[in-house]
């Protein structure tokens, strides 16, 4: 019988029955996370050595862990981004990748204007303040009819992008790849980032981790910040110098930021924490009851598919 270790914690949570069984209906044991946690490399190492798939959310899947998985042939991440994967070692050594493509977009979207506006209206700080019978008046910022720039117009900018026209704002947007087509139809000022930085009320980051990606916000060029800016992470920590970031919202250059990906995971020390204009996630966008039915029911779908062949 084939394996396959399942390393999200939120997988199956509401249809663990029926995917156990489709795994069962095709010869395949499932074996779960016996940590309740991220793995790292070490745990990853011990748990990957005898499976021949694996369903992986952000535990590095590395080459270091992929050389000790002899049998593996099949990875299914459960999400979008594979930066935690090598997924060129993968490649050469014929395992094949899959991604559970536009599962969680609308939930990631969502988030990130919930984040938007908790961020702008001050709703965390002033929520704390009323349960310490603290009851003045807190003044904010407005979202209406502001310029928002969307940096990564993939299917969860674009559903920031809609959200955001609800809004009557007004979008500014970039990507690697610019579709015309897709621009003109929305109305989206396509630019690059420093115009971004110097004209938007908003920035959201909705772009995958690669050497290109990495700091494209940081300290050389938020330094040109309209002011009061906010800016909403719901993709991948390491798009942001947190350092950089932490510098200049002490120094109240930026507005606020709404983070719910930290360049290093499950972060117990990070200074960002500390500070009230900073309301955090725990890279939790994507966990909408919604979204974890569909990751999970694709990803098991894409690892047997691809134990089959």
């Amino acid at each position: 019988m084939k394996k396959v270790l399942i390393t999200p914690r939120s997988y199956g949570k509401y249809n663990k029955e029926e995917l156990i069984a489709l795994f069962h209906k095709n010869d395949i044991e499932p074996i779960f996370n016996p940590y309740g946690r991220i793995m790292d490399e070490k745990e990853m190492i011990q748990e990957i050595k005898d499976v021949d798939g694996l369903i992986v959310g952000v535990d590095p899947v590395n080459s270091n862990v992929l050389k000790c998985a002899p049998k593996l042939k099949a990875v299914a991440k459960y999400g979008v981004g594979t930066d935690n994967i090598d997924c060129d070692y993968a490649a050469k050594n014929g395992i094949s990748v899959t991604k559970t493509m536009n599962a969680n977009s609308d939930a990631v979207a969502d988030f990130t204007m919930a984040l938007m506006l908790a961020v702008a209206r001050r709703v965390v700080e002033i929520d704390a303040g009323c349960h310490s019978e603290d009851w003045s008046k807190k003044e904010a910022l407005d979202i209406y009819g502001k310029k928002i720039g969307v940096l990564g117009l993939g299917a969860i900018g674009r559903g920031v992008v809609k959200r955001a026209k609800g809004f009557d704002m007004e979008v500014y947007g970039f990507d690697v790849f610019e579709n015309v087509e897709y621009n003109k139809q929305n109305n989206i000022k396509f630019t690059d980032i420093d115009t971004i930085i110097k004209e938007c009320d908003f920035i959201s980051l909705h772009m995958p981790l690669v050497e290109e990606t990495k700091y494209i916000l940081n300290k050389n060029n938020l330094k040109n910040a309209k002011e009061n800016l906010i800016i909403i992470n719901t993709a991948r920590g390491g798009l942001i110098n947190e350092d950089d970031l932490y510098d200049m919202l002490v120094a109240k250059k930026i507005y606020g930021v709404g983070i719910d990906a930290f360049e290093n995971e499950a972060v117990h020390d990070s200074k960002l924490l500390k500070l009230t204009n900073v309301i955090a996630g725990s890279h939790t966008a994507a966990s909408s009851k919604g979204a974890i039915n569909t990751m999970s029911k694709m990803a098991t779908e894409h690892v047997i598919e691809d134990l089959l062949k």
